[in-house]
Formats: C-alpha cells, structure tokens, sequence
C-alpha cells in the first residue's frame, strides 16, 4: 500500500464519523498536492486535513485522542507530527504572540531539553506562569520544516506542581565571522492564518494558498568559525539589534524604492565579514540566535567564503 493511501485511510478515518467522506477522495485530493503540485506529504496531509475540519465545521483539537491514554515524553523525545502527549515541564521563557488569535508563547523545557509552545486565545485555557512547573496532559505536536513544538489545546488539562524540574541545556553557541546570507533573508511576509507562520512564496502559503500576508525581518545567515560553516536564523529581535534596522524602516526602505531586495542588500553590507558570538537551541539544521555578541576579531574570510559557498 502507498504511503499516499496509508495517509488517505487515516484522514478517512478520522472523519468518518462526522462527515459523509470516501478515501478515494481523500486520496485524490493528496496526489493531486504531492504529485502535480509537489508539495511535500506533511505539507499534503496538513492541507487535506484542514478542508474536511472546515467542511465538518471542527476545529483540530477535536480530532484529538482522550485524555489519559497518552504516552508521557520528554521534550527531546517529540519527532512526529500531530501526536497526542502529555509533558511534565517548567515554563522557561514566555514572549508577546505576533498574533491575537494566540494567547501564549513560550519555551517548556525539562531535563532533556527544550521545546516552543503555542497556546491559542479560543481555547480559553489558565494563563501558564514562567518558571512555574506543570503537568500538561494532551498537547498535540506539530512539525514545520524539521522544528518540533507543541500545542496547548482546549481540551489540554493544566496542573501546576510544586517542584522544580533543571532543564537540560540544548543550547548551541557558535563564534566566527558571518560569511553569507541566504535567500529568505530581509524583509519576508509570513501568512497570517492562525497556526501558520510560514513564509509565502511569491505570495502563496504551502498551506493556505494566497494570502495578504505580514511583514517580518529575518537573516538566514552562515557564521564559520574557522573549521566549520554553521547555518543561523537571526529573528526580527537580533536582525534589528546587529543592523540598526527597525522593521518598520525595512518596509519604509523597499516602499521608498518598489523592491523587497533593497532591505537584504542593505543587511548584507552591514553585517557579511563581521564576527559574532550566537548562542541558541538549534532546530534542524539551523541554530537560532537568541543571544547574538559582535566581536572585535579580524576576519580572514577566504577560506570561509569557499566553505560557505560548498553548503
């Protein structure tokens, strides 16, 4: 059987009691994205999943597994997509949600490590407090281009306990001169649905199809630190902090000249031969700099340049 009908059949499965649907359908549906449109069969499966909740009228916890039958993990251990769990965890950090669809963000972590967490305003749940500990039963996971996270839900149960968890340290810290900067940096548009901060592609969503979108500013840069070339992700916060640049006066910049690329040029000649210190947990192949230090070395940049263009 097909990995395409083995994922038909689990959507089937999960709506058959709530819509009148045909797996062949299903399956159509997931060939039509995955083999004409070449969308990847994460991407496929969330897309066919979210048509049948908005024609079944179902918001996606509903699709959930009951309270109590979860496996308990540790953060470390999450590596699949859209399972039920529950976590023993300390709220790590917390940061204002780009969105008011989204009622809190933050970082859970416990002894072996670190994971986001996203809890949704309509699902109405208690506030979680930082470095409080809480055993949190039925989150549902979730996976975007290789990052793990978890999601609080309204059926999620919340106890807040009175101990205290060390979280393990995930964290990745690089030194070295930023060689290059990779597509995607700059000012980008990220979709606005809810749940989804994907960055749009010539105004698409993989997701959610054409959208208007809201403007972010990122680098996706490579700091070699002599002997290897690492891939980090400066977010809005660290790009404003190392450029001086202010999102507010990227969009001033490409509106002042009709292009986008105006911004990256920008960032480019600002920060490309310059040493930094970036510590962060890294999510798949990239380290997100969450602490960025400039630093006064000189920079030979040759040897690096070659390696970064060999990535």
């Amino acid at each position: 059987m097909s990995d395409l009908r083995d994922h038909a059949e689990d959507i089937h499965e999960q709506f058959s009691d709530h819509i009148d649907i045909d797996v062949d359908d299903v399956e159509e549906r997931l060939s039509t994205l995955v083999d004409e449109y070449k969308v990847p069969l994460d991407e496929a499966r969330r897309s066919v999943t979210s048509h049948y909740l908005d024609e079944a009228g179902m918001e996606r916890d509903a699709l959930g597994g009951g309270s109590g039958s979860n496996d308990h993990v540790q953060v470390a251990d999450v590596d699949e997509d859209e399972q039920w769990i529950d976590v023993t965890a300390k709220v790590v950090d917390l940061w204002d949600p780009r969105s008011d669809a989204v009622a809190q963000v933050g970082l859970l972590g416990d002894e072996s490590g670190t994971i986001k967490f996203t809890a949704f305003a309509s699902s109405d749940l208690p506030k979680l407090e930082e470095d409080a500990v809480y055993a949190l039963g039925n989150l549902v996971t979730d996976e975007y281009q290789g990052n793990y996270s978890v999601k609080l839900n309204r059926t999620t149960t919340i106890e807040q306990l009175d101990e205290d968890i060390e979280v393990g340290d995930d964290s990745t810290t690089v030194e070295g001169a930023l060689v290059a900067m990779q597509s995607g940096s700059g000012l980008i548009k990220r979709c606005p649905e809810e749940d989804c901060t994907r960055v749009l592609q010539n105004g698409r969503c993989s997701e959610h199809g054409e959208v208007e979108g809201e403007f972010d500013l990122r680098i996706k840069g490579v700091v070699d630190d002599g002997v290897d070339a690492h891939e980090v992700i400066f977010d809005k916060e660290t790009t404003e902090a190392i450029t001086g640049i202010s999102l507010e006066e990227a969009k001033d910049m490409a509106m002042d000249a009709l292009d986008t690329t105006v911004v990256a040029d920008e960032i480019r000649d600002l920060v490309i031969g310059t040493y930094y210190r970036v510590s962060g947990p890294t999510f798949g192949r990239y380290v997100l700099a969450d602490d960025v230090e400039q630093l006064s070395e000189p920079v030979d940049a040759t040897a690096a340049l070659e390696r970064a263009r060999s990535m």
